[in-house]
């Protein structure tokens, strides 16, 4: 058991530590961004259009759709207001910044969490995880097929040898199909662990994913489909408001294929930018020359998603008591 004093640090230090931590981070990684101050300019001329603002106001939706998804999937333990949840996920988003492939998001979830259900609660943000991978994964294989029988195929599928790019569509479908199987059959896991020896301490922490029904897990996983089109819509205003002009459809497609490889290459929160940046400019470089307002979308889509989100998550958690002091 922690002393009292220990918890005392917790509570009162962890958030002011955390936000200088990642606003430090955050400015380091945006100083050492190559072209800043052109991308800079033309994110401040992008102000002028109604698109920008709109991109600004669907960051709030997203995270919402993110919020509502979270209530659902935390109610087998507590009942969340709409407003806690989406502190809980701004919390989270905060934390994830600062860890690789967005594991702290975990961490940041649990705070707001009564500490008898925490690590419960980390059995259900894995849940949530897997169904928005889920549906990442599939609109990515959607994506995929549908430009291997475009007229537009031979400029994108040109970036890798013909056999990758065959390779790619059948490993990313059958990807979607293990994810799609794990997430609806998740009692067969819960049973695994049942039944084995050295995981069945584990038992107690993972049984609470077994509480959703079939119905249920569908209703998270449209949650997370419709904030999966929240990304693609910002991500495609965002791009026009930029002056790349690509038709929306073959924006759609391609950018479902990005969000796939932002989904499986390794990253951490504040330094992904370089990541999205280089990804972005390679897959939308095949059809459009504009390359600085691909890299400014980038750039634009990563301060309004993530950054914005994670400095006001830290601030949040300033005031969370995260353990009781007793």
């Amino acid at each position: 058991m922690l002393n009292k004093n220990i918890k005392l640090i917790i509570n009162y230090l962890l958030g002011p530590v955390l936000f200088i931590v990642l606003s430090y981070s955050l400015y380091k990684q945006i100083i050492r961004q190559p072209d800043l101050a052109l991308r800079w300019r033309e994110i401040r001329h992008s102000w002028a259009d109604a698109g920008f603002w709109l991109v600004c106001g669907l960051m709030i939706v997203n995270w919402g759709f993110e919020a509502a998804k979270w209530k659902r999937l935390i109610s087998p333990l507590e009942q969340f207001s709409l407003t806690k949840a989406f502190k809980s996920v701004l919390a989270g988003c905060s934390i994830t910044m600062l860890t690789p492939n967005r594991i702290g998001e975990y961490g940041g979830r649990i705070m707001y969490v009564d500490e008898r259900h925490r690590l419960k609660a980390i059995s259900l943000t894995i849940l949530g995880s897997i169904s928005q991978l889920t549906v990442t994964m599939l609109m990515g294989s959607i994506g995929l097929i549908v430009l291997a029988n475009s007229d537009e195929s031979e400029k994108l599928l040109s970036l890798f040898p013909s056999f990758l790019s065959n390779a790619m569509i059948y490993v990313s479908i059958i990807v979607t199909v293990i994810l799609l199987l794990v997430y609806f059959k998740v009692h067969f896991f819960v049973m695994i662990v049942a039944k084995t020896r050295f995981l069945q301490r584990m038992l107690k922490y993972v049984e609470v994913v077994d509480f959703f029904t079939g119905k249920q897990l569908l209703r998270i996983l449209f949650l997370s489909f419709f904030r999966y089109l929240v990304f693609i819509l910002q991500y495609v205003l965002l791009l026009q408001v930029m002056g790349v002009e690509i038709p929306v459809m073959l924006f759609f497609w391609v950018i479902t294929i990005f969000y796939v490889a932002m989904a499986l290459l390794p990253s951490v929160g504040f330094i992904e930018l370089p990541i999205r940046a280089t990804a972005s400019v390679t897959l939308l470089s095949v059809y459009s020359s504009n390359i600085l307002g691909i890299q400014a979308a980038a750039f634009g889509i990563w301060l309004i998603n993530l950054v914005i989100p994670a400095i006001i998550g830290s601030l949040l958690i300033f005031g969370i008591k995260i353990m009781k002091e007793r």
